[in-house]
């Protein structure tokens, strides 16, 4: 009878996670073109992007002390009207696919989002990708357009697929989004959120 393993830790990220998610991160840049990075970033980078104004939510799957997945938000775009929205990324570790990490990463990040002040999601796939286009649509997000021949990398041009997720209704009135701070290890990392 085969062994069923216990959900993942979901709690929020901080800098000291850097090198744990470079780690799981390495592989999509280097091996896939689910990332059109072509250098993965050093634990360096990935704790100055973590920390970049304005701060957005990070957060890490976790099993057995080590992080095997993490979901993030960063700006939708640099110009000032695209502040209330976001894009979304999540990565897991080969050996996590299929356990339900990446769903509970992406809850646990879109409830995040919603009481900064965010108002919608979207989310970039290159295309073809079954297994994400899977998981956004089982999360809400629907197809808005497609870009062609958007990037090149492994030696072929690759279309990106663009999803939408509305997190609440657009106010009138727009209050400006709150810098997200992640929630101390006795408030979450310690206890946490099982993955599932």
């Amino acid at each position: 009878m085969p062994s069923v393993r216990s959900p993942a830790l979901i709690r929020s990220a901080d800098t000291a996670d850097a090198a744990g998610i470079a780690a799981v991160y390495r592989p999509w840049v280097t091996g896939s073109v689910a990332s059109f990075e072509t250098e993965p970033p050093d634990a360096a980078e990935i704790a100055r992007r973590m920390l970049t104004a304005p701060r957005l939510p990070w957060i890490a799957a976790e099993r057995d002390g080590a992080v095997v997945g993490y979901a993030y938000a960063a700006p939708h775009n640099a110009r000032a009207a695209y502040r209330w929205s976001v894009s979304c990324s999540v990565y897991l570790a080969a050996d996590e696919r299929g356990a339900g990490t990446g769903r509970a990463l992406y809850r646990r990040l879109r409830a995040e989002l919603p009481p900064l002040g965010y108002v919608t999601a979207f989310a970039g796939i290159a295309l073809p990708n079954e297994a994400s286009v899977g998981l956004h649509t089982a999360l809400g997000f629907t197809p808005v357009g497609v870009y062609r021949a958007a990037g090149f990398k492994a030696g072929r041009w690759h279309d990106v697929g663009w999803w939408q997720l509305p997190l609440r209704e657009p106010p009138a009135e727009p209050v400006e989004p709150r810098a997200w701070a992640p929630a101390p290890a006795s408030d979450d990392g310690a206890a946490g959120t099982p993955a599932g």
